[in-house]
């Protein structure tokens, strides 16, 4: 009888942690107030085995990119770049943001990551790791990535991407 398997390896290491500010606009046009959060990420990939090393990857690459990643994310104010009720714009060290044409913050931009995403949720954030990860780790042959973040304990959302 032949058996089939696939490897999952996960990383969720007290250290991938970012705290970062962020709103999130909803339906019904109403724009939450500007706070913060304590953010875990963790991931899982899937995937077969390395030949020559009998592992599906090294633990320590993916928990430096990790790092990286978490890093750039860190005590910074998290701008949705796609959000259509915002207007993102830099000028002057500045970023300036206004909700539906109306000015609501101005922060130094040293101190902002706009991101390529429609609003700052955990579900888009852990959709945006994902990609970043998979940038990444493109060379490897997995079969999926997972990310997950969580804004408060008990608190996440996670997207897993399958690759072909």
């Amino acid at each position: 009888m032949a058996t089939r398997g696939e490897f999952k390896v996960a990383i969720t290491k007290q250290d991938l942690v970012f705290a970062a500010a962020h709103f999130i606009t909803f339906a019904g046009h109403r724009c939450e107030t500007l706070h913060g959060h304590n953010y875990r990420a963790g991931v899982i990939v899937e995937g077969g085995l390395e030949q020559d090393t009998w592992f599906v990857l090294d633990f320590a690459a993916v928990k430096k990119l990790m790092r990286r990643l978490t890093d750039e994310l860190d005590h910074r104010v998290l701008l949705p770049r796609d959000n259509p009720k915002l207007t993102i714009s830099e000028e002057n060290g500045s970023v300036r943001v206004a909700f539906d044409g109306q000015p609501r913050y101005v922060f130094p931009a040293r101190d902002c990551v706009i991101l390529p995403i429609p609003n700052t949720t955990v579900e888009m954030l852990s959709q945006y790791l994902a990609g970043r990860v998979r940038a990444e780790l493109g060379s490897l042959h997995l079969k999926a990535i997972e990310v997950e973040v969580e804004e408060n304990f008990g608190q996440s959302a996670s997207y897993r991407e399958t690759l072909d």
